[in-house]
């Protein structure tokens, strides 16, 4: 059976060897670990891995809380955000990256948490990339509505880029790449460097950095079959 470490190089391998065909660098690994007891993220921390996502505030704050003993942990909320859950998640030591801002009420209530607070916080916008109703996100067409809303309404967000997921079932190619060129008409229009592609997961992962995704989020192929929540 193999272990977190082995499954780690693994998927980094993966990486590389997806990224080498178009000339980009190797993504950066984001470790999924939801679900996953903290036992897991230590392992991975041990193996070398820094980063780490989390779809519910909840998980995310008691892990934050459990492994605070390790230095340089990175945490990400990689699932939808409930304006109820603003200031708990803000208050969560090592929050370095929130992927799933989508509407302007959660700008401002992000907003407001962090001017009380006296803090800024690196944001994605997540869109919708497919019309999958179990799917979250901005609407493409209203994206730069929301880009335009955050620059001029929440100065203490700072927008890295664009994060969305692709579909359940088909080649997941055009959404990736649509996205990508939406990242690019954004960067044009805005003046900002957006350097932030947040596509694939374990299984669509290639075709993710073929895209151009410069950050990656991968669960199972790291931890293994997800646990029950």
């Amino acid at each position: 059976m193999n272990t977190i470490d082995v499954q780690l190089a693994t998927v980094t391998a993966r990486l590389a060897a997806a990224a080498a065909p178009h000339g980009r660098p190797t993504p950066s690994l984001l470790a999924v670990s939801k679900t996953h007891p903290a036992a897991a993220v230590r392992a991975a921390y041990a193996a070398g891995q820094r980063a780490f996502g989390e779809n519910r505030v909840q998980e995310l704050a008691a892990k934050a809380q459990e492994l605070a003993d390790l230095p340089g942990l990175e945490w990400h909320l990689i699932g939808s955000l409930q304006t109820n859950k603003v200031r708990e998640l803000v208050a969560v030591p090592g929050l370095r990256l929130v992927h799933s801002l989508d509407r302007p009420r959660l700008a401002e209530a992000l907003q407001a948490e962090l001017q009380r607070r006296g803090a800024r916080l690196a944001v994605l916008l997540q869109v919708h990339a497919t019309e999958e109703p179990t799917k979250h996100g901005c609407p493409p067409a209203e994206v730069p509505n929301l880009l335009e809303h955050v620059r001029t309404r929440c100065p203490l967000l700072d927008v890295q880029g664009l994060m969305a997921m692709g579909p359940l079932a088909g080649d997941p190619a055009p959404v990736f790449a649509a996205v990508a060129e939406l990242r690019d008409a954004l960067r044009t229009s805005s003046g900002l460097s957006l350097p932030i592609l947040s596509l694939g997961m374990s299984g669509d992962l290639e075709a993710a950095v073929a895209a151009g995704s410069t950050l990656v989020r991968v669960g199972s192929a790291v931890f293994g079959a997800r646990h029950n929540p």
